[in-house]
């Protein structure tokens, strides 16, 4: 059970994280929050001095701060540079400027002030059943070895959307995965809780891991006897020698390889294999920033091989999936960067959130199970937003 202790902290920093971001809203400031994985920690940066539009980010130089960075390899990545940082742990406030003189009652933060992007109406996306099997022939046809085609859904909202609240009840939900929010004139507003670990550069370790395959859970599963088929095991196999292939390019030998095993993400399991470098026994302390630019994007979210794949989503896939897909994630935060795919997010607007979902293709998939992957994994965020 919760103490009346911790309770009281929590409800400190949830009034203390409202009044900080309506002061960033009113004075037009840009501002992201997160929660890390599999820690009560929470952080707030507040960007005064505006976000920044960069090519590449370098994790070892750059200052702290938060990177959101599109889908498109090409685009420009959006810093957000964290002039005023909060830090919380277990609800007390461990950094970041205290102050008694906010209201006592908390409230919520108006929607009317975040950021948002003017929003895409009327879009002739494909049928997505549709573009599943144009992936699929062109699989057949030697083109492609897996693509990953995504779709979105638009899901109206009432007057009483909790930001916050939907932002604990993520953090509730999905304790292993990254929780975040950012909102600024040049992303809009974003929200989401991803399981999926880019890239991280943390005591001079670098780590990655390849996430793919997906089957519906219930606690009643025991994981350790989970049965996945030929599809899903090929699948996320596609996505270690992915990984691999860019250890190759950079010739990193030594490298440490765990799994693949069945992890939990919110409803849903996905198989996964962990990566691990010693960045000082390779004498590689930039391997960081090099295996992200090799990395993005991976073949869990755009296909194989890379450019074929990417070309046929700008052709086929009929929308502009923004920062979905993207990447995101702290940097050199207390020394550490956290590099995470924007995975089970959603897009805010003033009237309804977009959701989206993507699934694996490969030769052995089935147009209506892949439809009903994206269902269910839209469905984590969903179940929230009702709630």
């Amino acid at each position: 059970m919760i103490s009346t202790e911790q309770k009281s902290s929590e409800l400190q920093e949830k009034k203390l994280l409202i009044h900080a971001i309506r002061y960033a809203l009113y004075q037009g400031h840009s501002f992201s929050l997160w929660k890390t994985p599999t820690k009560n920690e929470k952080f707030l940066a507040i960007s005064t001095s505006g976000v920044r539009q960069i090519n590449e980010i370098s994790l070892e130089d750059s200052e702290t701060g938060f990177i959101f960075s599109p889908f498109l390899p090409d685009a420009k990545k959006i810093f957000f540079p964290a002039d005023i940082l909060y830090r919380f742990e277990d609800g007390r406030l461990i950094e970041g400027p205290a102050s008694d003189n906010f209201d006592s009652t908390s409230g919520t933060i108006d929607l009317s002030h975040l950021h948002y992007l003017a929003l895409e109406r009327n879009i002739e996306t494909p049928d997505f059943k549709n573009l599943v099997e144009s992936g699929i022939a062109q699989i057949e046809a030697g083109v492609l070895e897996k693509i990953v085609p995504s779709r979105y859904k638009d899901i109206s909202l009432s007057g009483k959307f909790d930001l916050l609240r939907v932002f604990d009840l993520l953090c509730e939900k999905h304790p292993n995965a990254l929780i975040s929010m950012v909102s600024s004139p040049a992303t809009g507003t974003w929200m989401g809780a991803t399981p999926e670990l880019l890239v991280s550069t943390v005591q001079n370790k670098f780590k990655t891991v390849a996430l793919a395959g997906t089957l519906p859970y219930s606690p009643e599963i025991n994981l350790k006897s989970v049965a996945w088929t030929q599809k899903e095991i090929e699948e996320q196999a596609l996505v270690c020698r992915y990984i691999i292939n860019c250890f190759k390019k950079i010739r990193l030998r030594e490298y440490e390889e765990h799994g693949p095993k069945t992890i939990v993400a919110g409803n849903l399991m996905h198989l996964k294999t962990d990566y691990e470098v010693d960045m000082v026994a390779t004498n590689f302390p930039q391997l960081g920033s090099v295996m992200l630019k090799l990395l993005h994007p991976t073949s869990a979210v755009c296909g194989m091989p890379l450019e074929n794949s990417l070309a046929f989503l700008k052709t086929h896939e009929g929308y502009n999936r923004q920062f979905y897909s993207g990447y995101l994630g702290p940097v050199n935060v207390k020394k550490e960067s956290l590099i995470y795919v924007n995975l089970r997010c959603m897009q805010l607007f003033p009237d309804r959130v977009r959701l989206y979902a993507g699934a694996g293709v490969t030769a052995d998939s089935v147009a209506e199970t892949e439809w009903n992957e994206t269902e269910m994994k839209m469905l984590t965020l969903q179940k929230i937003i009702a709630h």
